[in-house]
């Protein structure tokens, strides 16, 4: 059995430099087309993902795709399957051992090829080359993307900074540890850093390593890892998550969609899904018990991580460590806020997360109501809506600075 994770890059790397400077991330403009050039045809913005096992068969509530990426502008390509859909990172990060595709290197200062360490909110950490790709996603294509190749040679080519060994969680770089061949991180923001890393060399981030000696480095946006969805031609304000329901025990698999745009083609229109403006560290509010912490939606984390045992009155599991196993499920109510005054309550059920785990033989993978804690501590009172809250919602990522339904601009979410 895995362990809960909790991805939500932009989360660890805004506790590491100011909130002002995110409030700046990305590199600007607005929609995908100007007022005097048509909008490209239609395509294909519907791809397929699937919550199950993984692909050692031991990851509970992972929701995995194929991503295509080819070497920039040729027709030589390459299917990565099993990689995590997160909508709390920006960008696409393989591992190196899934690659086998040369790829041009990112280079900066020269002939310098860029590195990159993102810590993850769990404390595990992925560390490795910056290199360009294309990526094709259902029938859409992102040009000349920055991607990151995660080192997985041990000793790894260049040696792990200090920083970003910082989390004390363990190093991402094999199948058995990430559990997945890679991560899709398309979340809120157009770059995993933004404007902070260009206008600053923030520790633990971003280096160079001539020689192999690494060193932090300012970059700019556009050699930055890129969420890949921006930089379609078309559909590219955001997603829509789509997951079916679930039984409150579980499922072996539960089939779904990401679709790309949101109100731009007839299958990702907002419809009645209320927008949550997010604030300058990417968060929106949830009130609980008349306290209001920090909060997100992240398809990439496994559970409803959500304060702690003796807050809900529940009990933590003594096996499953990290989740919580009350001896009934428990339901909840709390309320979500948005920046633009958006407030409606939000219920939840949290399970006893071993009793999941063994039901149907250990076969499900789907659950719609396992929950763990987040820590303790203060910097630990958030909650995490991981991909439980996902099931039987169409949960809308919109991207920073990009023009949504009713003229809103991201980065928001609605549901």
């Amino acid at each position: 059995m895995r362990l809960p994770g909790i991805w939500h890059a932009r989360f660890a790397v805004i506790s590491l430099i100011a909130m002002t400077a995110l409030g700046l991330a990305g590199c600007g403009g607005s929609s995908s087309s100007s007022g005097s050039n048509p909008p490209p045809p239609p395509v294909n913005n519907n791809q397929p993902i699937e919550v199950n096992l993984g692909p050692l068969n031991d990851y509970p509530n992972g929701v995995f795709t194929t991503v295509t990426i080819c070497v920039p502008g040729t027709s030589t390509c390459q299917n990565i399957p099993d990689v995590l859909v997160d909508t709390g990172s920006e960008g696409l990060r393989l591992l190196s051992s899934q690659v086998t595709l040369q790829l041009p290197a990112i280079t900066v200062n020269g002939n310098n090829g860029l590195q990159e360490c993102v810590v993850y909110g769990d404390g595990s950490y992925n560390w490795g080359a910056v290199v360009g790709a294309d990526i094709k996603l259902s029938g859409e294509k992102a040009s000349s993307v920055p991607i990151q190749i995660i080192d997985s040679s041990n000793p790894t080519t260049n040696p792990v900074p200090n920083a970003c060994l910082s989390g004390g969680g363990p190093n991402g770089n094999t199948v058995q540890s990430l559990g997945a061949n890679g991560i899709l991180g398309i979340g809120n923001y157009k770059q995993d850093c933004g404007s902070a890393c260009a206008n600053n060399v923030v520790a633990g981030t971003y280096y160079l390593c001539p020689n192999g000696v690494c060193s932090s480095t300012a970059v700019p946006v556009n050699s930055q890892v890129q969420n890949p969805v921006w930089m379609f031609p078309q559909d590219n304000n955001g997603v829509l998550v789509s997951l079916p329901t679930v039984p409150t025990d579980g499922t072996p698999t539960a089939p779904g969609a990401v679709i790309f745009g949101i109100g731009t083609q007839s299958d990702n229109g907002i419809g009645t899904a209320q927008i949550y403006t997010l604030d300058q560290s990417g968060n929106i509010q949830t009130v609980y018990q008349n306290v209001s912490y920090k909060s997100f939606i992240d398809s990439g984390s496994n559970g409803l991580f959500i304060l702690d045992a003796g807050t809900l009155g529940i009990s933590d599991c003594s096996v499953a460590t990290g989740f919580y196993c009350p001896g009934s499920t428990q339901s909840y109510t709390a309320t979500n806020k948005g920046q633009n005054g958006t407030s409606n309550p939000v219920m939840f059920d949290i399970a006893n997360a071993e009793a999941l785990f063994a039901a149907n033989n250990g076969k499900n993978a789907a659950f719609n109501n396992l929950g763990g804690g987040t820590g303790t501590g203060a910097s630990s009172d958030y909650f995490d809506f991981g991909l439980p809250f996902f099931y039987g919602r169409n949960v809308f990522v919109g991207i920073e600075n990009m023009n949504g339904p009713g003229g809103v601009v991201g980065p928001y979410w609605a549901y």
